[in-house]
């Protein structure tokens, strides 16, 4: 096959695949014990912004489009951005509402996913305790890595605490004031701060949580607080933050209330998760290469230690449109090549992973394209399975409705505050 069908075929196949990602700062922070009360100090990853503006969006709700090329087109609309930053108590009554959230972080990503205009989206943690206790604030920065969130989200216990009010005051401070939030106005900017306990208003060096609301409100960063359990004082600061900041209150079960539901589909979408990991074909120096092989290390970890429900979820966010950064990270050969970013021949030998080294251009070629197919092939499958799915989780969640828990709170306030940013989310069933 000449170069030039090569490059179309690719285009093609990936186009069908994967969807646009604006090129972003990467700020990835894995978790730390914190003993003072100073401010958080983020450490950038090394990892290379990218995007790619030529693919086009392949997810569970797409709907089938039209060639851009049939006649002259407006310049294209840059993808809307959500960022979300989840401030979770993590003191020893909290086991419940942690576990709940380990279980259904991606089905939340996922919802976030499907509105319209798909969103790009990005993350980051917050937990935190009490002073004396492990640390006050363990943090991970906002990211399109979204296994690096899982995977902090996984090291998260329940411990410490034992006096009743907790360090919210630093906690949500932090998440305004030392996040790296967008400056852009047009991004949706959400905090959620979840937990039992009030704050300790007596610490001395404190920056109380009137001040943080009146910082978020005025640079337009939303807090919504999800207060688990009655205790009435958190109820009223809670209420309190929420209205300052523009957001919303909700009370759920001690436990979270999160009801995680297994399908008959989803051991079968978890291992095409694992399968469309293995067709990222990672390329550069020797440093790319091994961030992209820690990256793929995670990955492999998380598909053997995940429950099949959250594993399932995360499958169909990294074959969705909104999962491209997340399942390809930086450098990845096969969508660079399609977006016309990279030729074959001009990548040196040793910047090739290994197993495409001792090949001739047209094997590379070859290569490439059979892992384009088979990528194409396995987010079809998913895709197709994930309609399935959520039919049955659809017609399972109507039988048994309740008041809803942790995930369906954030996701309700989320399809709510969207509209002032012009996204669009379908009613829930």
């Amino acid at each position: 096959m000449n170069r030039p069908t090569t490059i179309l075929t690719l285009t093609v196949l990936a186009g069908a695949a994967l969807t646009p990602a604006l090129a972003r700062e990467r700020n990835c922070l894995q978790p730390e014990p914190r003993t003072t009360s100073g401010p958080v100090e983020f450490r950038p990853s090394s990892i290379e912004p990218w995007g790619g503006q030529n693919a086009l969006q392949n997810d569970p709700n797409a709907q089938p489009g039209t060639q851009p090329d049939a006649e002259p087109q407006p310049a294209a609309t840059v993808s809307p951005r959500v960022e979300v930053v989840f401030v979770l108590d993590t003191t020893g009554s909290m086991g419940g509402l942690i576990e709940g959230a380990k279980q259904t972080i991606w089905s939340i990503a996922n919802a976030i996913a499907t509105g319209e205009p798909h969103p790009d989206i990005r993350m980051g943690l917050i937990g935190y305790r009490d002073r004396g206790d492990a640390y006050i604030t363990t943090a991970t920065n906002l990211t399109d890595d979204l296994d690096a969130i899982y995977s902090d989200l996984m090291s998260f216990e329940a411990g410490g605490g034992g006096d009743g009010p907790e360090s919210v005051n630093q906690a949500l401070h932090e998440a305004i004031t030392t996040i790296s939030w967008s400056e852009d106005r047009e991004v949706m900017r959400l905090v959620y701060l979840v937990g039992d306990a009030p704050p300790h208003m007596d610490y001395q060096n404190d920056v109380q949580y009137a001040e943080s609301c009146r910082i978020a409100a005025e640079r337009g960063i939303i807090v919504n607080t999800v207060q688990c359990g009655g205790d009435p004082q958190t109820t009223t600061i809670w209420q309190e933050i929420a209205r300052s900041a523009e957001g919303e209150y909700f009370a759920i079960a001690q436990d979270g209330g999160v009801a995680v539901i297994a399908t008959p589909f989803d051991d079968q979408i978890a291992t095409l998760g694992a399968e469309l990991g293995q067709t990222v074909v990672a390329y550069g120096d020797a440093e790319a290469q091994r961030v992209q092989q820690d990256r793929r290390d995670r990955a492999e970890e998380l598909d053997a230690a995940a429950p099949a429900p959250a594993a399932a979820e995360r499958a169909v966010y990294n074959a969705s449109g909104a999962g491209r950064a997340n399942l390809l990270g930086s450098q990845e050969l096969v969508a660079d090549l399609a977006e016309g970013k990279v030729s074959l021949e001009d990548i040196p030998e040793e910047n090739l992973p290994e197993n495409m080294r001792e090949m001739t251009l047209p094997e590379r070629e070859a290569y490439v394209e059979q892992q384009a197919t088979r990528r194409g092939e396995i987010q079809t499958q998913i895709n197709d399975l994930a309609r399935q799915r959520q039919t049955f989780l659809d017609e399972a969640r109507a039988e048994a409705a309740g008041e809803g828990g942790f995930d369906q709170r954030v996701v309700e306030a989320l399809r709510r505050q969207a509209a002032r940013f012009g996204i669009e989310y379908r009613k829930q069933k």
